[in-house]
């Protein structure tokens, strides 16, 4: 070949070094995202679709029967099924206490363990340990805790001088749900304390310092520097934990498994119980499309109250 045929080649082809680097990156993060997506495809997208699907038949778990579509049939039996009211109570009963209890105890010791005094460190950790431990360990330790001759009742004895004795607090339809409440929300707190600690730490320490010197207390400084410094943060916290609340299952399914008399059973309990132990797929299919439905509308409704506001 020529020098002049080399170089018509060239110019038909011309290198370009800097398309190749960004097709090498693009292949390079389509590598790193794939597992990602289809991990998001496989645990998520794909169990809504067929969700959304079998909530319109009659699919049972195990059954040599196929299923066949039934339009809204199982949307009719779960809005005249009173254990599903039930369950729907109990869970905004849950979340209407848990939410603002456990954020603000979140955030008093976030306040108290943000100060630059020893022995912080050692109580952001003993704050923490509760998060790390498994719900389901912790579940089956206050079990024992609640129990009629358990410590908390022993307590209860010891400093009244056995003038008041506790009940038994998870077969008592008027205490169960609440010691299910009060044991979320000692797990919980420590976690969102971490998150109430980290939206502490960007504020500037400049703007306490001037409030202080212009003779603002420490209240006058939580309300006008601490407080909408904590915008963001606040935000994230309250849909978090209202998300987390809302979907309450693993301390009922370990701790009373929704008795009794349906006094703890909650909206993903009784999907859970009506999908694997009745086996009524379908109708657990329901169950989890409305639920979807109502924490995603309970979400945009936090979250527009929240917004950040011209």
């Amino acid at each position: 070949m020529t020098t002049t045929h080399l170089q018509r080649a060239r110019t038909r082809h011309p290198r370009n070094p800097q398309a190749a680097v960004r097709r090498r990156e693009r292949l390079t993060a389509a590598g790193m995202v794939s597992p990602a997506v289809l991990l998001l495809l496989v645990f998520f997208v794909i169990p809504v679709v067929l969700a959304f699907a079998l909530a319109f038949t009659n699919a049972r778990l195990i059954s040599p029967t196929p299923a066949h579509f039934v339009g809204l049939q199982n949307f009719k039996l779960l809005f005249q099924d009173p254990v599903f009211f039930r369950s729907l109570l109990n869970t905004f009963i849950f979340a209407a206490v848990v939410v603002p209890l456990q954020a603000g105890l979140a955030l008093a010791l976030s306040l108290l363990v943000n100060t630059k005094v020893g022995g912080t460190n050692f109580f952001r950790t003993v704050y923490f340990i509760p998060v790390v431990t498994s719900m389901v360990v912790v579940s089956i330790v206050w079990t024992f805790l609640y129990q009629k001759t358990g410590l908390i009742n022993h307590l209860i004895n010891t400093l009244t001088f056995g003038h008041v004795h506790g009940p038994d607090w998870l077969n008592d339809p008027s205490t169960a749900l609440p010691a299910i409440i009060f044991m979320s929300v000692w797990q919980g707190v420590g976690f969102h304390m971490v998150i109430w600690l980290s939206g502490l730490q960007t504020i500037p320490a400049d703007l306490h310092e001037a409030a202080a010197i212009d003779g603002a207390d420490r209240w006058t400084q939580f309300r006008y520097v601490t407080w909408p410094g904590l915008r963001a943060t606040r935000t994230f916290v309250l849909i978090t934990i209202t998300i987390d609340a809302l979907r309450l299952f693993t301390q009922v399914n370990v701790m009373t498994q929704g008795g009794p008399l349906d006094s703890t059973t909650t909206v993903v309990y009784q999907a859970v119980h009506a999908g694997y132990q009745q086996q009524q797929t379908a109708y657990a299919s329901a169950i989890s499309l409305v639920f979807f439905v109502i924490v995603l509308a309970v979400s945009l409704i936090q979250r527009f109250l929240t917004r950040e506001k011209d």
